[in-house]
């Protein structure tokens, strides 16, 4: 078991889908966090008591000013979440540049500067009695690259690839890796990708309760969490609204005219705000890399989500 109550920690990417509640549910444990995302007053939002470091990830220098502001506001570091990630759609042959840099920095090379600048920090922690971890969210589509995802699915895998050495290598020194591949999950990432369209995906995981699987990980010294690991994830609750009307034709076939006349209702997923209303009536327990897509047959459903194409953090 690690001790969450008292550690320092990093949480990178903590305006997120999936970091705010990462980041919500380590400060109910009494863990001192240090928050990173781009935005100083998104940060400020979160209503958490942390140290606050704005900065973008694709700044080759960022990893080590937020390591040292982490140690020096809280005099030592032991642990770090990288939970920041852009996604991008679209065939190979409309890849720009541009998105495939932004996706390489966002995505892999951003989190594996963090983690190399933390290695000596925690470290240290271990010298020091403590259980210093990284936990890293590379998505299903790390274990099945995706049509249409070629590019997220790429540098993703190549972030869990490092991870899986980082593991080995670190072990040496006490440090545990965690890498997590949950499915689909519904956050704002898979609505406003950097590039193309976002494809019409079935029901994902509740954001809530997928940081709250990984912060039970955490706690409970689990080495991996692959998207089966995930199963048991409630899926998040939907809503039912009117379907569009169609207009009744005088020369229609009875049946169409029927089909038309009829009252339907069609499900889709709550927004963030109602989701996290919905998830609390219904008293769910948890606390959000396009991932692992599923249905759900009723607004209070807790019905696992099945793997497929990811889209988490």
């Amino acid at each position: 078991m690690t001790n969450l109550e008292g550690a320092s920690i990093i949480v990178v990417g903590a305006t997120g889908g999936l970091g705010r509640h990462i980041a919500r549910l380590l400060h109910e444990r009494g863990a001192k966090l240090t928050l990173s995302a781009r935005n100083m007053t998104n940060l400020e939002a979160l209503g958490i008591p942390a140290t606050f470091v704005p900065g973008d990830l694709a700044d080759p220098n960022f990893a080590r000013t937020l390591v040292a502001t982490a140690v020096t506001a809280n005099g030592k570091l032991d642990g770090v979440i990288n939970a920041a990630g852009v996604v991008a759609f679209g065939p190979i042959t409309e890849l720009t540049n541009e998105t495939l840099e932004q996706l390489w920095q966002v995505n892999a090379a951003g989190p594996v500067r963090v983690m190399r600048a933390a290695a000596d920090s925690l470290a240290q922690s271990a010298a020091d009695g403590g259980q210093p971890f990284v936990v890293t969210l590379s998505g299903l589509v790390a274990e099945t690259p995706t049509n249409g995802l070629a590019a997220y699915s790429a540098v993703k895998t190549a972030l869990c690839a490092f991870s899986q050495v980082a593991a080995r290598e670190l072990r040496r020194q006490k440090i545990r890796v965690l890498d997590a591949r949950p499915g689909h999950t519904e956050t704002e990432l898979s609505r406003h990708p950097i590039a193309g369209e976002t494809p019409k995906f079935p029901t994902g995981y509740l954001p809530e309760a997928v940081a709250g699987r990984i912060v039970d990980a955490i706690a409970n010294g689990e080495k991996d969490l692959p998207s089966t690991a995930f199963t048991d994830v409630p899926a998040a609750p939907t809503e039912t609204v009117p379907a569009a009307e169609h207009p009744v034709e005088a020369d229609m076939h009875p049946a169409a005219r029927m089909a038309a006349e009829m009252s339907l209702e069609v499900a889709t997923p709550l927004s963030a705000q109602s989701a996290a209303s919905a998830h609390s009536a219904a008293s769910i327990h948890s606390a959000s890399s396009a991932h692992s897509p599923a249905s759900t047959p009723a607004a209070s459903s807790t019905q696992s989500v099945p793997p497929a194409p990811d889209s988490s953090t």
